[in-house]
């Protein structure tokens, strides 16, 4: 297993090798790979059908195909250093067995299967594109054998977890306080959970997959103010850790 330094250093370098592994796992050439990123954002947004789209799970089941992929890919290539601080703050709590939560195109679930800290990382994402891409990584950077895939936490079959990792998920759900109350199930008095949120659809409706319904957004607050306590740390990010209140 790689120390911490050496895992963050090769997160900036090449963000776990990225651009090949999709290259790759598209079959799209070098020389198209940076047109597609640029766009990557745009055509996600313009594939929402906005109101009319009555379970979000539908939309990131059927309806994304590698859209999502390459949104994400050029979120975490252009956006290095914030989420190279997210690895700093999950690398002070992650141990034993970590569920990745909606783990997208995996950055947080590879970088906790390359850390000694860690058992094993249970990665949980509806997308089925995101889940056989982050495999497919996690072969090609040897790190396979400390992950499983599932589409549903209740795949995972693991009663209590010791670390829990949700980031840039809850804004995307319909009822996040319900996933923070099954989240609060699973955790044990001295597990972590790792939260970050944005209820906000911009100022062009750049994020119209995004939640943002006033009464939603209160229920979860209170919801998380009623089951979570917040554990200090010193990362100047908006990503937040949290224990549970005994």
């Amino acid at each position: 297993m790689k120390n911490n330094s050496f895992i963050l250093k090769e997160f900036l370098d090449n963000a776990f090798n990225l651009k090949s592994h999709l290259m790759e796992f598209l079959s799209i050439k070098e020389c198209d790979l940076d047109g597609f990123l640029a766009n990557a954002k745009m055509n996600l947004a313009n594939l929402h059908p906005g109101d009319d789209l009555n379970d979000v799970s539908d939309f990131y089941t059927e309806m994304v195909g590698d859209r999502h992929v390459a949104d994400l890919a050029a979120w975490h290539i252009t956006s290095k250093d914030y989420i190279a601080d997210t690895l700093k703050l999950q690398q002070r709590f992650s141990r034993d067995l970590v569920l990745d939560f909606g783990g997208g195109i995996g950055t947080h679930a590879l970088a906790n299967a390359m850390s000694s800290k860690v058992e094993h990382v249970f990665f949980v994402d509806i997308n089925q594109t995101n889940r056989k891409f982050v495999e497919f990584r996690a072969k090609k950077l040897g790190v396979e054998k400390k992950l499983s895939f599932c589409k549903t936490i209740k795949e995972v079959q693991i009663s209590k977890f010791d670390t829990i990792i949700c980031l840039d998920v809850l804004e995307h759900l319909s009822d996040p306080s319900s996933q923070i109350e099954v989240f609060n199930e699973i955790m044990d008095s001295d597990s972590i959970a790792l939260f970050n949120w944005y209820f906000y659809k911009g100022e062009k409706n750049e994020y119209p997959f995004h939640i943002d319904d006033v009464k939603v957004v209160e229920k979860f607050f209170k919801t998380l103010q009623s089951m979570f306590l917040e554990v200090f740390h010193p990362i100047l990010i908006t990503t937040r850790a949290y224990k549970k209140i005994s």
